[in-house]
């Protein structure tokens, strides 16, 4: 064909591809399936497989459990997406952009706003919102259960829900189970309602990253009780937090039984709770029991001129691990207050606590510690009708065990973390949870993340393109993410976030040289479950190496966290159903020789025993997770 012709050829194709890419993007069909499958040479998957025979000189094929994260973008998909993305205008395709790359877009809740006349039965329901609903009810009552199960993103709106209600009952039961990420917002809910219930049972337990808000939360209510029992429990980080609840409210009883009980790194913010209330009656009893490391601020709590309040903390942070707790103008001004602290504090390490003009400018103030921890300071305080019993240093409770047989607090799971003698054949051991919990993505070629603003100083844009709302679930993902990526290194560390396999490739050769293998455990079989350990071949001969570990983090394409780990040893294991001996499972184990440098309150040492720098600690390298080392 004459040169002319091919030349005007491709330029009549390229002015084609805007129709061509709105025609590809209404395409469902299976034609269209099969392409994208095939190992066309233009392909994010062949592109990649070309990219690692380049870098990786020993040889070896990717991986495929690597590969299978690969886009599964079509090779005109790809093109058309990488130049909307060199544009800067991929958020006008967004929907397609998310289907055809597999990404998880974290779609908003629809609204149901409307007046509720009768009772709602809401079970086994999913993600909505619920604004103005049931207003000035009287009797009855709406009940939420099994709502938003086993679900990534249960995203539920209660702004002014039962607003001037009377004898109205609010019942939330198995609300968001086993959640990814669970946000609620229930602003001015039961405001000037009078009488009615509000119950909060087993809601949001296990949920990786909870973000719950109560913003005057039945303020100006009338003896409308509300029970928090099950609250967050089992939660992984997130924050609660009560903004003027209560405010105004008379006779308003809340209880708040095993809140965040076995959570890890959970906060709570009460500002200006039960502010001005009248006879407010509040129990926190077993509150961030069996927590690792929860924070919670008392700001301005119960003050402000409220009268005859109530407030007792009983096993209030008993047996957590570490924990701050602050008391900012707790009860200030207060007319004859009543606190009372009941084994208050009882961390299994040391936490801190600080009381700053608590019950101060009170009347009739009394308030009682009985059993409390050290590590409490007490500034500018009442010096009237406060007592103190048993101050006592904070000891493990009875009935907790660790591995080793001695004692361990609860939110540790013992078989997380193993010494390295556990790796024998014939030893019989638990299997911890190895199951990835989060959403099924792709990882994006680096042809597009490349032209893809990632950086907290540009959050405006990431927020333009993933069309994040305001104060949304998807906003809160991406400010996570981008914190923890923008995090300092430790010291010694290398670190980097990658949205591509390419960039995860540099990142290991960097590290580790061109002759590397990336290693994950075969599947999940035996995860929570007794295994045998069979065959045992330690990589590199056993020898002490350095890694590069790779870690999922939330975010709308497929995103690793990946560092630098120096001084250890790997083992690929075969795993053995203990009573069939049958294979099962292959597991990766990698074994960090030198701790020195761990906190001592790191849950390995809690679970073990000894400390930093005195043990080696091992852990199996979970379900799409891996471990990057040189090869054999």
């Amino acid at each position: 064909m004459d040169k002319r012709v091919k030349l005007n050829l491709c330029c009549f194709l390229f002015l084609l591809l805007p129709s061509l890419f709105n025609v590809s993007l209404a395409l469902k069909t299976q034609d269209s399936s099969s392409l994208a499958n095939k190992s066309n040479p233009f392909s994010p998957k062949s592109s990649l497989t070309r990219y690692w025979k380049s870098q990786i000189n020993n040889k070896l094929p990717i991986p495929s459990f690597l590969l299978s994260k690969a886009s599964p973008l079509p090779p005109l998909e790809f093109s058309l997406f990488t130049k909307l993305a060199t544009n800067h205008t991929l958020s006008s395709h967004l929907p397609s952009f998310c289907s055809l790359a597999n990404l998880c877009c974290f779609s908003e809740s629809t609204s149901t706003n409307r007046v509720n006349a009768k009772d709602s039965d809401f079970a086994v329901y999913d993600s909505k919102r619920f604004s103005n609903y049931s207003p000035g009810r009287l009797g009855g009552g709406d009940t939420f259960k099994n709502y938003s199960e086993n679900t990534n993103f249960a995203s539920s709106g209660f702004t002014k829900y039962s607003g001037g209600s009377t004898g109205h009952h609010e019942g939330f039961t198995s609300y968001a189970t086993d959640a990814n990420v669970a946000t609620s917002n229930f602003t001015s809910y039961a405001t000037d309602a009078t009488g009615g219930t509000g119950d909060f049972t087993s809601y949001m337990p296990r949920v990786n990253v909870p973000d719950l808000r109560f913003g005057s939360y039945s303020a100006n209510g009338n003896n409308h009780p509300m029970s928090f029992k099950s609250y967050a429990d089992d939660t992984n980080s997130g924050s609660q937090q009560f903004s003027n609840y209560a405010k105004n409210g008379n006779g308003v009883p809340v209880g708040f039984t095993s809140y965040g009980d076995t959570s890890n790194v959970i906060g709570s913010g009460f500002s200006h709770y039960g502010e001005l209330a009248n006879a407010a009656n509040d129990s926190f009893k077993g509150y961030t029991s069996n927590a690792n490391n929860p924070k919670n601020d008392f700001k301005a709590y119960g003050g402000g001129g409220g009268n005859a309040g109530s407030d007792s903390f009983v096993s209030y942070r008993d047996n957590a691990n570490s924990g701050t707790d602050s008391f900012l103008s707790y009860g200030k001004k207060s007319n004859s207050g009543k606190s009372i602290f009941v084994n208050y504090g009882k961390s299994f390490n040391p936490g801190s606590d600080s009381f700053k003009e608590y019950g101060k400018g009170s009347t009739g103030q009394h308030t009682s510690f009985s059993i409390y921890a050290l590590n409490t300071t007490f500034k500018d305080y009442t010096k009237t009708g406060v007592t103190f019993g048993q101050y006592t240093k904070p000891g493990l409770k009875e009935g907790s065990t660790r591995v080793d047989g001695s004692l361990v607090n609860k939110w540790i799971e013992p078989v997380k973390f193993f010494r390295e003698k556990m790796l024998k054949k014939g030893i019989v051991m638990m299997m911890p949870d190895i199951i990835d919990k989060m959403p099924k993505r792709s990882f994006l070629p680096r042809a597009i993340t490349s032209n893809l603003p990632f950086a907290s100083n540009k959050l405006n844009n990431v927020k333009e393109i993933f069309q994040a709302k305001d104060n949304s679930i998807l906003e809160r993902v991406i400010t996570h993410t981008l914190s923890e990526c923008e995090r300092a290194p430790s010291p010694g560390e290398t670190k980097q976030c990658v949205g591509s396999i390419e960039d995860m490739v540099d990142f290991a050769v960097s590290v580790l040289g061109h002759d590397v293998v990336a290693r994950t455990t075969e599947n999940v079989k035996g995860s929570k479950e007794e295994v045998m350990i069979g065959e045992v071949k330690g990589v590199n001969g056993g020898k002490l190496t350095k890694s590069v570990s790779c870690h999922q983090s939330l975010y709308p394409y497929l995103m690793y966290y990946c560092h630098s780990v120096p001084k250890v040893r790997v083992y690929v294991a075969d795993i053995h159903d203990v009573d069939s001996k049958a294979k099962i499972n292959t597991g990766v184990a990698i074994c960090h020789i030198d701790t020195s440098s761990w906190s001592p309150g790191h849950a390995a040492f809690v679970a073990l025993g000894p400390g930093p720098g005195r043990i080696e600690v091992c852990h199996w390298i979970f379900e799409n997770d891996m471990t990057w080392t040189t090869s054999d």
